[in-house]
């Protein structure tokens, strides 16, 4: 899978969350991704820090290394375009 979804551990949390807006986009339009929880306290997302520099979710790690990271807003936006689909750096399947 070419997509990884970094988002914290709280899958019950739906509503405007922002780790749920942007996988609920990614869910609609049909990107098969994999999914990378992380804590949900900031202070111990060493990992995502390491990847971005900062420890805010959501981020999108496209298959090719790039990192995607946003307002969730935003985010969701570039999923429901296709940005992060098969021809965001290959084959996402």
């Amino acid at each position: 899978m070419a997509v990884k979804l970094h988002r914290c551990r709280s899958l019950w949390v739906k509503g405007p969350h922002p780790c749920w807006r942007v996988q609920k986009a990614l869910d609609e339009a049909g990107v098969p991704y994999e999914l990378v929880r992380h804590p949900v306290r900031r202070s111990r997302r060493e990992e995502v820090a390491a990847l971005t520099g900062q420890r805010a979710l959501p981020v999108i790690e496209l298959g090719d290394g790039r990192i995607v990271r946003g307002e969730s807003s935003d985010l969701a936006a570039r999923a429901r375009g296709g940005e992060f689909g098969e021809s965001a750096g290959g084959p996402t399947a």
